[in-house]
């Protein structure tokens, strides 16, 4: 006899257990199924999310800056420090103890709002029964009047370089390194990539980034991305573009990679490789014969713009869908799936959705990139103002970077917002607000914007569209 549930949840990741969470709230019975296992063997909530993605990445990404601050940030500010260093064992277990911190407050969420975990794979059946395999190889049955995919998604694996998860590794393995790696080889200039290979460069690694595209951030506009490796070239990453990696062996204790790029066949020795060449939807083994549930032809799971999948009872949210995989991005559709299933109206607008490399400096953007605009044949104005004009910026000692807006030229309405700089990642919230309401740039141009801070630089932005900035030429 199966377990009855208003709602059964196939995933603990940001997408999965907010929507199980939203559910409970409304007052669904659910349940959340979920694979995930830590270090130790046990079960963890959170998915790659909290256990191995983006709070142990930037747990990291805190602790490198903090040190390389100590090395090479302090002098200015009349602040020395004598013989610094660093505890990688202690940095690393910093990390696990915030990963355990996350995931556990996910469980007591879970006790609070009445979810019922289970630990398990979860594998959808027809008529909306979910068939749960233990670590034990037990199984158990679940039926839902709703169930919602979120699968999430794993890195993608390169038949030439297998993770052996010591040499080559993906990104768990890049969080976990016991030493900081002398020589590190990172394949993919995306966010994973310039992330870990920024901790590792900071702790006083050689970081080579091998990228295949000829363009360096090709997803974000021109102007920011030029600026953003410029930034990097001077804190000492070698970011090689059109290096395409054709080969990586293991050979004493070191890895000899080959790679062709403009020059022809090259070949490059580290200790240790990150590939990170992307993500794939983790939907292998998820959906049993005669779900009715379709795959598109990257694997991910096929929605319409409300996240229902076509068949009665059934949605799909996060990373395992349709999108760009962010951890936000899939939570806010658990939300909204949540809520259409109590009835309510929920919704997700993809064009408002914020993009953040966290970096040093961080890249944030949300909508159009002039690119796009120009593609598109979409009439525009552009904006933009240096954090190096900003005293908040220049008190802090991280002037590097720029605000870039894009208006329409005839509606002012705000398209894109583009930055590179000091906390970029928390100033791209307020043009998301603006976008989100259709406001133009005159409409944050209008509001006053507190001083000294780094929000000015979107304030002036936005007056510069007008070619009325205040504190540049325009």
């Amino acid at each position: 006899m199966s377990d009855h549930y208003d709602v059964v949840v196939i995933g603990a990741g940001p997408a999965g257990y907010v929507a199980a969470i939203r559910a409970a709230q409304l007052g669904l019975k659910t349940a959340c199924v979920d694979s995930f296992v830590d270090k130790d063997g046990k079960p963890a909530l959170g998915g790659t999310c909290l256990n191995v993605g983006c709070i142990p990445s930037k747990t990291l990404l805190d602790s490198s800056k903090q040190y390389h601050t100590l090395l090479h940030g302090l002098k200015v500010h009349g602040i020395s420090a004598d013989n610094p260093s660093i505890d990688v064992g202690a940095m690393v277990g910093r990390k696990d103890k915030i990963v355990k911190q996350f995931t556990g407050g996910i469980a007591q969420l879970f006790k609070a709002n009445k979810v019922t975990p289970i630990a398990g794979f979860g594998q959808l059946q027809a008529e909306r029964k979910v068939l749960v395999t233990a670590q034990d190889g037990s199984t158990s049955e679940l039926t839902g009047t709703n169930v919602i995919l979120a699968a999430g998604s794993v890195p993608i694996e390169l038949k030439s370089m297998p993770f052996d998860g010591d040499y080559i590794v993906d990104n768990a393995g890049a969080l976990d390194f016991t030493q900081v790696p002398k020589r590190l080889g990172v394949i993919g200039a995306g966010v994973i990539g310039l992330e870990l290979g920024s901790v590792w460069k900071r702790l006083g690694a050689e970081v080579t980034v091998l990228e295949a595209m000829d363009d360096f951030l090709a997803a974000a506009d021109a102007d920011i991305s030029k600026l953003a490796q410029r930034e990097f070239k001077k804190q000492g990453l070698d970011i090689k573009l059109g290096a395409k990696v054709t080969r990586a062996q293991v050979k004493k204790k070191a890895v000899e990679i080959t790679y062709d790029d403009a020059k022809g066949e090259q070949s490059l020795t580290v200790d240790k490789l990150l590939v990170a060449v992307g993500r794939r939807a983790a939907t292998d083994g998820l959906l049993a014969e005669g779900t009715g549930v379709k795959l598109d032809e990257r694997g991910r799971v096929e929605v319409d713009e409300h996240c229902w999948t076509g068949v009665d009872g059934v949605w799909a949210v996060g990373d395992c869908v349709r999108g760009p995989m962010l951890a936000h991005k899939g939570s806010e559709e658990g939300i909204a799936v949540a809520e259409q299933i109590a009835g309510l109206p929920g919704h997700v607008n993809l064009d408002t959705m914020p993009w953040v490399i966290y970096t040093e400096p961080e890249l944030a953007w949300v909508g159009k990139t002039e690119k796009e605009l120009k593609d598109a044949g979409i009439p525009y104005r552009a904006g933009n103002f240096p954090f190096a004009a900003i005293g908040r910026a220049v008190a802090m000692n991280e002037s590097a970077g720029q605000v870039k807006m894009l208006a329409h030229a005839e509606t002012d309405r705000i398209l894109g917002v583009h930055m590179v700089g000091p906390n970029v990642s928390e100033l791209i919230a307020e043009c998301v607000v603006a976008m989100e309401f259709k406001g133009s740039s005159e409409d944050l141009a209008r509001i006053v914007h507190a001083h000294p801070t780094l929000s000015e630089a979107v304030h002036e932005a936005a007056l510069s569209v007008d070619k009325r900035a205040i504190h540049k030429g325009n």
